[in-house]
């Protein structure tokens, strides 16, 4: 979690003990993982990719998979592509957060980035499907699951046939698991629906405005601060 400051604490009202005072740094600890899932379809991509140019300190988590990748996508930024062969050494050296299989591809998440990026005190955010999200929210039970929802189940697939990357096969297939992956809802902490627009709007979503809200909040809960941060303040 990034280093917070309380609004106004270097100005008090006229005459107030510590009128110069400088303002009270507050610095919670670790930070926090932020874990967006949902079908595929919903607009991961789009809500993520656009919540981190409005806050660039938030750090994302690439993840590794053996699928090929998609036109534009480039090694390091998407995902990690792996052959079968490298994934399996990887995962059997014990290097993935979570891993699971989705769609006759295998999909993980590296640990060593996620472990020390949170040491450091900086926020993450990643986004694997469903049930690797769940595995996540195992393995760090502080995670906080946002499950992304489209506005209609019939806009996944006209999201997925946008995409011209997939047969009519393979988008059956992925519109099989979404309805799977709906009864997993419940075990997350927030729901957000994303509504249907056209790509001139994609970065001014309502979506986008409630993840954004989601994480400032989270950083805000009474429990990420010990008591010796607010006897600072009481004292300064």
């Amino acid at each position: 979690m990034q280093e917070k400051i309380v609004k106004g604490a270097g100005s008090p009202a006229p005459g107030a003990i510590g009128e110069h005072a400088a303002p009270i740094s507050i610095k919670p600890g670790p930070g926090l993982l932020f874990v967006v899932s949902g079908p595929s379809g919903a607009g991961k991509d789009t809500v993520v990719d656009a919540l981190r140019t409005r806050m660039p300190r938030l750090r994302y988590s690439v993840s590794a998979t053996t699928r090929a990748p998609r036109d534009g996508e480039r090694e390091g930024e998407a995902y990690f592509f792996f052959d079968r062969e490298l994934f399996e050494r990887k995962l059997s050296e014990g290097a993935f957060l979570e891993t699971n299989s989705y769609n006759d591809h295998l999909y993980g998440t590296p640990r060593s980035f996620v472990e020390g990026t949170l040491a450091d005190g900086y926020d993450v955010i990643m986004k694997p499907e469903v049930h690797g999200a769940l595995a996540v929210k195992a393995a760090f039970p502080l995670a906080v699951l946002i499950f992304l929802l489209p506005d209609k189940f019939s806009n996944l697939r006209l999201r997925l046939a946008a995409r011209r990357t997939e047969s009519n096969d393979d988008m059956a297939a992925r519109l099989a698991i979404a309805h799977q992956e709906l009864q997993q809802i419940r075990n997350f902490d927030y729901v957000i629906i994303n509504e249907q627009a056209p790509p001139e709007r994609q970065k001014s979503l309502p979506a986008v405005d409630d993840l954004e809200a989601i994480v400032r909040a989270e950083r805000f809960r009474i429990h990420h601060y010990n008591d010796a941060i607010f006897r600072n303040v009481e004292n300064a």
